[in-house]
């Protein structure tokens, strides 16, 4: 299966193309609007600043393929940063506008939770636990790497939250298309697992 992952210049691309060739997939990476829209899969990575995450995909073009893809329900993976993206906006970068999908707004991990110092970033592994009606996301342990986060899963939507001094936002859910906030590719067989079975999901559903 081709899937066509974002180019976005950052750091785990590497790791995503290993872990989509483990699970049975073709992935190839692009800039190209056009290729985006056209393909059959899609993913978004990140790892990084909002702000800079953003500039890129504005200069290559690539917003509006991303907006249509989500609102023509095809399939799409956006993974850490990638999630982030498809917000309003992001503490992290409070001027920048984000793509706007997900009507909520990123906000950062607190210093101190009931007392006690929070480290952050959140780096290792977490618990994930899937709401009842979620289908691609299971029960297991995630591996994250973030000081931001989403605070609740938006509406119309589903998802499973993680508990790092605060409940969040592990991952979201909506036929073909799931947003993560950890990361699959570095998670081990459960990481692997997820991947497989978005690749397997309809892309209608």
């Amino acid at each position: 299966m081709r899937v066509a992952i974002i180019d976005t210049g950052t750091a785990n691309l590497a790791s995503m193309l290993a872990a989509l060739r483990r699970v049975g997939a073709n992935p190839t990476l692009t800039r190209d609007p056009a290729e985006v829209a056209a393909a059959e899969r899609v993913v978004l990575p990140g790892v990084g600043a909002f702000g800079s995450g953003m500039a890129k995909l504005e200069e290559c073009g690539l917003v509006a393929a991303i907006v249509d893809r989500v609102s023509a329900m095809r399939p799409m993976l956006a993974v850490c940063l990638g999630l982030q993206l498809m917000c309003r906006s992001s503490k992290e970068s409070p001027l920048v506008r984000g793509i706007g999908i997900l009507p909520i707004d990123v906000v950062r991990y607190p210093n101190e939770h009931d007392g006690a110092r929070l480290t952050v970033p959140q780096l290792g592994w977490n618990e994930v636990v899937p709401r009842p009606d979620a289908e691609l996301i299971t029960a297991g342990y995630a591996y994250y790497a973030n000081s931001f986060h989403l605070a609740a899963i938006p509406e119309g939507w589903t998802g499973a939250e993680s508990v790092h001094g605060v409940p969040f936002v592990a991952a979201i859910e909506r036929g073909p298309m799931l947003a993560c906030q950890f990361h699959p590719e570095l998670s081990g067989p459960w990481g692997h697992d997820l991947l497989r079975r978005w690749l397997e999901r309809p892309t209608s559903c």
